[in-house]
């Protein structure tokens, strides 16, 4: 058995799906996580696909007391991949208070524990909102840092600067930054996958509970920005494939593999894909037809932006190795699986 991981928010989205990849890693992971956008039947799942049942806290990390009680609990956790954050670039922009205490609130408390208990490599799941509108595509890590069009892309951009400003002031601890673009798709399997509770928030939740008959159709925010078909364009990567990369992450962590104490990486495809291209992959990967409408532009979204991910190809080792359409397929049978449980 390797090292032992905290992912934090593991029952969530990408945090499922780390902990399915860091377990065929040979880590023993412990996932925290509030339930405040995740189901404790993900830990079933889990179970499911690697044959092992990963420790499970129910704790917010705005408890500092919870979070030293677990560290307390769990003795020996070498590394963290912090996932526990409000995600939803929309509901940021209605609720910028929620978004700024809980994403800030909860990485505070974190860096403050991390070193009491020994913790040496911090893997923050970070995003391509922080370059906001770039000047030039595909963005590579050396962009400038845009303001934010969004208090969720804020908040990224806080938690990096406080990130960096820690270890920079002799926390003993090493910090990869994660920038990833569109994560889409489910588990091969379909024992795991996106579920956000009440009305998703991304793209791809809503595409498939279109085609099933969930929702009546689906709206597409804008058809005038300055791209071919008049979509905004985005670099969708396949969850697993980008699962992957955080155990990456932490191997280069605690292999001492690392060139610098903080370290950053974009994750995404090297390829930009409209929302409409999106949906007519979809048709044409399941062979189900969507109902959909042009709708007004969306607050807090930009035109386009993809990622350059030849520094993550090359030093992190890491590549987006799964086709568009067989990632929509996976995103398909994950509802069907949802529709034979009779959950969706």
């Amino acid at each position: 058995m390797k090292a032992k991981i905290l992912v934090t928010g593991g029952a969530g989205y990408i945090g499922s799906h780390t902990t399915v990849e860091l377990q065929k890693a040979g880590y023993d992971v412990v996932v925290l996580d509030n339930l405040s956008n995740s189901n404790a039947d993900v830990i079933d799942g889990i179970e499911r696909i690697t044959g092992i049942r990963p420790a499970f806290e129910k704790i917010d990390m705005q408890d500092k007391e919870a979070l030293r009680n677990l560290f307390e609990k769990h003795k020996g956790i070498k590394g963290v991949i912090n996932f526990a954050a409000s995600k939803a670039v929309g509901e940021s922009v209605k609720k910028p208070l929620l978004y700024y205490r809980n994403n800030l609130v909860t990485m505070l408390n974190l860096l403050d524990l991390m070193p009491q208990y020994g913790v040496e490599a911090l893997v923050f799941s970070s995003s391509c909102t922080v370059y906001g509108q770039p000047d030039i595509l595909p963005v590579d890590e050396s962009a400038p840092i845009k303001p934010a069009l969004s208090p969720y892309g804020n908040t990224k951009q806080i938690c990096e600067e406080i990130i960096t400003d820690t270890i920079h002031a002799g926390a003993p601890f090493k910090s990869i930054l994660l920038r990833y673009f569109n994560p889409i798709g489910a588990h091969p399997s379909a024992e795991i996958g996106e579920l956000p509770l009440g009305t998703p928030q991304n793209l791809l939740p809503y595409i498939t509970q279109t085609a099933i008959g969930v929702r009546e159709e689906l709206s597409v925010f804008g058809d005038d920005y300055d791209t071919p078909d008049g979509s905004c364009i985005r670099d969708y990567i396949n969850v697993v494939d980008l699962a992957q990369a955080h155990v990456k992450a932490i191997e280069r962590m605690l292999g001492n593999k690392s060139e610098e104490p903080v370290e950053i990486f974009n994750l995404g495809t090297g390829k930009g894909v409209s929302v409409l291209e999106l949906i007519h992959t979809f048709e044409e990967a399941t062979g189900v037809k969507l109902r959909y409408k042009i709708a007004g532009r969306r607050e807090g979204d930009i035109t386009q932006v993809w990622a350059d991910p030849q520094k993550a190809n090359t030093v992190l080792g890491w590549k987006a190795e799964t086709s568009l359409a067989d990632t929509l397929k996976s995103a398909w049978n994950w509802q069907l699986h949802l529709r034979e449980k009779g959950i969706m």
